[in-house]
């Protein structure tokens, strides 16, 4: 019987969400022949870590799934152990990349990986805080359906469980390696006041994450569909496509991942949206087989990002987003143009061939990057009100800025390197019960 993990990585008040995401465990164990391990890496305050304490213990306890409620003192000595054994211990910056003191959603992610093989875990699933599920006919639509029935199959043994496949028959043995949905409601991206008041600005932030070369045209289709999920309605009846996957088409916050997240990490930034998307590229690029699916999750955003220290914040890390998109774009590029060669006879991507890739992003001129932030500086001052204090944020901030951008992909590339150490270490960790019970 297979263990899979089913993450919910928080650092705010969700205690509605965990205890959907347990109805998701349930679920699983009830249809398919698997163990749960419903993993909660908590970064909350101590009154909403109560909270969901109080949630695991409340739970209604099912054979087959267990749950793991692990505050960061916990998640930092597992962390020191599993660098430790895996003989890192000189590697000063790692407990820093694993464990952030900043927002990280690409760290926090990996962490769930590296926990996951630790519990004997074939797959990991992701969903987030900030988000519900869709209900039909009383039932929740749990996305948990298509990953568990399609991940870890050749595409040739997944084929037949899904509504159709468009995948190259000279694909057919590769291994599924991603299963994914989207998500309705609010933008995935909370920046649709913007939009509101100014489509022209709002154009010219958001096309700040295209490649520098990249046509008008080309912008304005990124434009159209960035951040807005589906774009479908309510969710009626499955449908599911066997597929190379469009890393635009799914959501981190629904999400399964099988093999592939043990031999490449997620980007480990810190105050960076969009950090943890790093694999859907390296899935596409390479031809790994993938199933896109229907079960769109609801996603809503919380009251924090309304205060004014949440908005700056938040402004922030999407300024941060933009200019990790000099090096990601160069090194996207770079992985379609290799393609399968990324992939050794295994079908395991070659982690060595995609840190060089990074650090050879590193050699790019600041250029670009200098006027992305001239450019979003005018665009905020254009908006004016509180736009303007966060124009001149960015002015005071932005060599800093910079170099952070440049530092991340440095720390990426480091990372990448000790990342299967790091995994193996895991693996003969010794967690044996859950010390939430």
């Amino acid at each position: 019987m297979r263990k899979i993990c089913l993450t919910l990585p928080t650092n705010r008040a969700c205690a509605d969400t965990l205890s959907a995401v347990i109805e998701e465990a349930r679920y699983a164990v009830e249809r398919f022949d698997v163990e749960v391990r419903v993993l909660v890496l908590d970064s909350s305050d101590a009154h909403d870590f109560a909270a969901y304490a109080q949630v695991v213990r409340a739970a209604r306890r099912v054979p087959k799934v267990s749950l793991w409620h692990l505050d960061e003192a916990y998640q930092r000595s597992f962390l020191n152990g599993v660098i430790r054994r895996a003989g890192l211990d000189r590697q000063s910056r790692l407990p820093d990349l694993m464990l952030p003191a900043g927002v990280s959603y690409g760290a926090c992610t990996n962490r769930a990986f590296l926990f996951g093989a630790a519990l004997g875990c074939e797959s990991v699933h992701r969903r987030d805080s900030d988000s519900r599920y869709q209900v039909l006919n009383d039932a929740k639509i749990f996305p948990i359906h298509h990953e568990l029935a399609s991940l870890g199959k050749s595409a040739a043994h997944a084929a037949p469980g899904v509504s159709e496949s468009v995948l190259d028959p000279g694909l057919a043995e590769r291994p599924v390696v991603l299963v994914g949905g989207s998500f309705v409601g609010e933008p995935s991206v909370d920046i649709e006041e913007i939009h509101r008041m100014d489509e022209d600005v709002y154009y010219d932030i958001v096309s700040l994450w295209a490649p520098a070369h990249a046509s008008e045209e080309e912008k304005r289709n990124l434009v159209k569909e960035s951040f807005r999920g589906s774009g479908a309605g309510p969710f009626t009846r499955d449908r599911s496509t066997l597929t190379v996957l469009d890393p635009m088409r799914v959501d981190m916050c629904n999400i399964g991942f099988s093999r592939v997240h043990e031999q490449i990490p997620l980007l480990p930034a810190t105050d960076t949206i969009g950090s943890d998307y790093f694999l859907l590229h390296v899935v596409h690029a390479t031809g790994l087989p993938a199933v896109q699916h229907n079960r769109d999750i609801v996603n809503f955003h919380t009251p924090e990002r309304r205060t004014e220290s949440g908005f700056v914040g938040y402004q922030l890390r999407l300024a941060k987003f933009f200019l990790s998109m000099q090096y990601l774009n160069f090194i996207y590029g770079r992985m379609k143009t290799a393609g399968e060669s990324l992939c050794d006879e295994r079908d395991h991507v070659r982690a060595s061939a995609i840190s060089a890739l990074v650090r050879e992003s590193l050699e790019l001129d600041d250029e670009e990057n200098v006027l992305r932030l001239a450019c979003l500086q005018r665009a905020y001052r254009k908006l004016g009100g509180k736009y303007t204090k966060l124009a001149e944020i960015l002015a005071a901030r932005g060599s800093r800025l910079l170099s952070e951008a440049r530092q991340d992909m440095a720390d990426f590339a480091l990372l990448i390197d000790h990342w299967e150490r790091l995994m193996s270490a895991s693996r003969e960790a010794d967690l044996v019960s859950p010390p939430c019970g």
